[in-house]
């Protein structure tokens, strides 16, 4: 059973395509129907400016779908950026992922970054979002775990 609705999640992608200003990318949403352990990924091809946007519909941690949709859009649009502090680090600390100083430089970035792309959808979804709450997904289950919910 589909835990999110397939067409709503194509609605919220071009929605947002348009408010984000990526108009010019051929993005198409890809339906995730096994054990994953992503709630959503996007795969980019940037010079023929195209994208799949992934979506866990069998475990997803997350349940505010539009917010979903946003965060992997804003991947999207940040992509350039995101390459190039990526090439940089390989610059700096080579390409050897079991390098400690790659390893260290990769992970902070990382760091940086994944939070700050869920900071922006927080924000586009209270301005813009049909659902403008947002998701305590992977809190809430450390919660009810606890509590043995």
């Amino acid at each position: 059973m589909s835990r999110f609705d397939i067409n709503k999640a194509n609605e919220y992608i071009h929605k947002w395509q348009e408010i984000l200003r990526l108009r010019d990318w051929d993005i198409k949403l890809y339906e995730v129907k096994q054990e994953w352990r992503k709630t959503g990924d996007i795969k980019i091809d940037e010079n023929d400016r195209k994208a799949i946007v992934m979506l866990n519909n069998f475990n997803p941690k997350q349940d505010n779908l539009e917010a979903l949709m946003i965060h992997e859009l804003l991947h999207l649009k940040l992509w350039g950026m995101d390459q190039m502090i990526e090439e940089l680090i390989e610059k700096v600390f080579g390409s050897d992922i079991d390098d400690k100083k790659y390893e260290f430089a990769y992970k902070k970035f990382m760091e940086v970054l994944e939070p700050t792309v869920e900071d922006l959808a927080k924000g586009y979804l209270s301005l813009g979002g049909d659902k403008k709450e947002i998701s305590f997904g992977r809190v809430q289950k450390q919660v009810d775990k606890e509590l043995g919910l």
